[in-house]
């Protein structure tokens, strides 16, 4: 009697220390899958938040690289819509141009590029004039270059091989044959371009090229926000309702040159690829940088995208 005692409390006691041992290893695994989401939670909070589009192909387009190793992607010739009638005056009338092809830059120029750039040709660097916080937050080799006047971007893209886009090749390449007013479509969407705020994962300046889903019909990168650039043209608020079909290349005469793209400073409104804003050549901000064009017939080595 006593040795079936003790058989049954040894029982008892091997199928207590069997659930004691299941409740302690679903204890541990919760504990750790929390630990888990708290350390995704964390990093996703330090991150960028790229808002995930479908998968675009632009192999279809052909590249080459310019004289200072840049990738530059090819714009078709052909026609398609420029301005608009819902935005500002001076983006009226929407009227259609038609452009031969040319090349531009995939990606805005980079801090380390144009320093490069500034050595060779003992230009001065950009000089940071207003800036709420420590500077060093804008000062990054990888960020998009900014602070430079009309002169200096002008100065950089001959120095490359290249020359300024024209507002008409600007706004084909951010656009496409169509109406969009972002590069991905008709509808601002956060966390495809660097806009104003830190919704996007960057409160200032970012590395080109950083959203992916943000990508022009061509394939290029950031001609919504981060830094708006210098384009060719003279500015005149009235030059799209005289400004001829083929390849219109802005007034010859003016005291304002023009700047497309919008930065990181502007809000998703002042993005939109039609906006179009002016300032004098020499002006230096901490939102406007550079992108680069050519000829199809110029130089340089092309392959496939």
């Amino acid at each position: 009697m006593e040795n079936r005692g003790v058989l049954i409390g040894s029982i008892i006691f091997v199928f207590a220390s069997f659930f004691l041992m299941i409740g302690m290893m679903l204890w541990e695994s919760n504990k750790a899958y929390k630990m888990k989401e708290m350390a995704k939670s964390i990093k996703t909070e330090s991150q960028p938040t790229a808002s995930a589009g479908p998968a675009q192909d632009y192999s279809m387009y052909k590249t080459r690289i310019g004289d200072e190793g840049r990738e530059m992607v090819h714009i078709p010739e052909g026609p398609f819509m420029m301005g608009s009638k819902d935005g500002d005056p001076d983006e009226a009338p929407e009227h259609q141009v038609f452009l031969k092809e040319f090349y531009l830059d995939r990606n805005e120029v980079t801090q380390d590029e144009y320093a490069r750039f500034a050595k060779m040709t003992r230009r001065a660097l950009p000089r940071i004039e207003v800036f709420e916080d420590d500077q060093s937050k804008l000062l990054k080799p990888e960020f998009a270059a900014m602070s430079v006047s009309w002169d200096d971007a002008n100065a950089y893209c001959k120095w490359a091989g290249k020359r300024l886009p024209t507002e008409a090749e600007w706004e084909k390449a951010g656009r496409g044959e169509g109406k969009r007013k972002y590069p991905w479509g008709e509808a601002f969407v956060t966390g495809r371009a660097n806009v104003d705020g830190s919704e996007d994962g960057y409160r200032y300046l970012a590395p080109p090229g950083s959203f992916e889903s943000g990508r022009s019909p061509y394939g290029l990168h950031d001609m919504t926000g981060n830094v708006a650039e210098w384009v060719a043209d003279t500015y005149d608020e009235n030059y799209y309702k005289k400004s001829p079909y083929r390849d219109p290349k802005g007034p010859e005469n003016g005291d304002l040159k023009v700047v497309r793209g919008g930065s990181w400073r502007e809000t998703e409104h002042n993005t939109r690829l039609s906006k179009r804003f002016a300032a004098k050549h020499w002006r230096t901000d901490i939102t406007i940088g550079i992108r680069c064009a050519s000829d199809a017939d110029a130089g340089g080595n092309s392959s496939a995208s």
